[in-house]
């Protein structure tokens, strides 16, 4: 989820009273943007390593996607992705790789073998005879994505009506709601 942004209302909301409701300041300040990469266990409901950041680079992805494989590094894991450039990365597919003790010659990125394309970097993270396996939702189709219904959740009940003096205060309110 990018570009959340820390907004703190110009002056305060004024509560409703009978006959008349809530005021709410349109005019706002702006305190910047934070990025949200997360992982929802659909078997728990739990958000596994939450990364919250100034960027959604295809390597803060891969980073992020070692933090939830290192909560059970010897597990199998599927993960459900759109098709965003940095879900079919470069850097995700040596890190997938790396974890399933992968020793062919990928390739370069661009020129020949398993990194040569977006195509063919997501055949190999999408291989079921890989312990780490990657499934791409069809396009238009991010309902099926429980996460980005998740982020729907976060943005009506933290976001929508929030007022953050400062990108720390963005952070713990999303930390608080996550827990």
């Amino acid at each position: 989820m990018t570009g959340i942004q820390a907004l703190e209302r110009a002056a305060p909301t004024k509560p409703r009273r009978p006959g008349c409701p809530e005021r709410r300041e349109h005019e706002y300040i702006r305190h910047g943007t934070l990025s949200l990469i997360a992982t929802c266990n659909v078997a728990t409901g739990e958000i596994l390593a939450p990364a919250l950041g100034p960027t959604r680079t295809e390597a803060d992805f891969a980073a992020h996607i070692a933090q939830v494989i290192d909560t059970d590094p010897d597990a199998p894991w599927l993960c459900l992705a759109d098709n965003l450039n940095t879900h079919h990365s470069e850097a995700l597919v040596r890190l997938v790789a790396t974890r399933c003790d992968h020793t062919d010659d990928l390739g370069a990125k661009g020129q020949a073998g398993v990194l040569q394309s977006q195509a063919s970097r997501a055949a190999f993270l999408g291989d079921p005879a890989h312990r780490i396996q990657f499934l791409y939702t069809p396009k238009h189709a991010s309902w099926l994505n429980q996460i980005e219904l998740w982020f729907s959740i976060l943005a009506r009940r933290v976001l929508k009506r929030g007022n953050f003096a400062s990108l720390d205060a963005l952070r713990d309110r999303i930390r608080e709601f996550i827990a």
